[in-house]
């Protein structure tokens, strides 16, 4: 980027609140952490691979590698992270469902013990249907990347 002085960073996120925000739970919620939230325009995510996680025991069992879906699934998380803190919190535990996924690359592969930082930019929104284009970065290397479209729906009633 240059030199001058540091980046801003936005928001910031614990699992906690992510849980409060979007209604994945373990073993599905992929994001740990959100360490740089700018509400409308991006967000920037953490997953900390770790062996012990439940596709492992058959992806592969001799050579683990996180699934390329589940990298994808990260991303929409973080997104939809980045969707409610934008929308407010009435919006919290909303259903972020994608609709389409474009340009998906898988680059170098994921393994136990790598730390994904999960970069999400909003390229537009028209009505509740929100479109990203996302990167996976593992040690300043792309290891996956995707233009992705979803929409938020209100939480069914319970």
């Amino acid at each position: 980027m240059g030199e001058g002085p540091a980046a801003v960073l936005g928001e910031t996120f614990e699992i906690d609140r992510i849980k409060d925000m979007i209604p994945h739970r373990f073993p599905m919620l992929m994001i740990d952490k959100i360490v740089d939230l700018v509400r409308d325009e991006h967000a920037t995510g953490i997953k900390n691979v770790t062996v012990n996680e439940p596709h492992f025991q058959g992806h592969f069992p001799a050579e683990p590698v996180m699934p390329g879906v589940l990298i994808i699934e990260a991303m929409a998380q973080t997104a939809a992270v980045l969707v409610v803190a934008t929308l407010g919190p009435e919006r919290e535990g909303s259903l972020v469902y994608f609709m389409s996924i474009d340009a998906a690359r898988f680059r170098k592969p994921v393994v136990p013990g790598d730390t994904v930082l999960i970069h999400v930019r909003k390229q537009r929104k028209r009505g509740n249907v929100w479109k990203f284009e996302a990167k996976a970065m593992v040690n300043h290397t792309l290891v996956a990347e995707a233009i992705f479209a979803a929409m938020i729906r209100d939480v069914p009633a319970a």
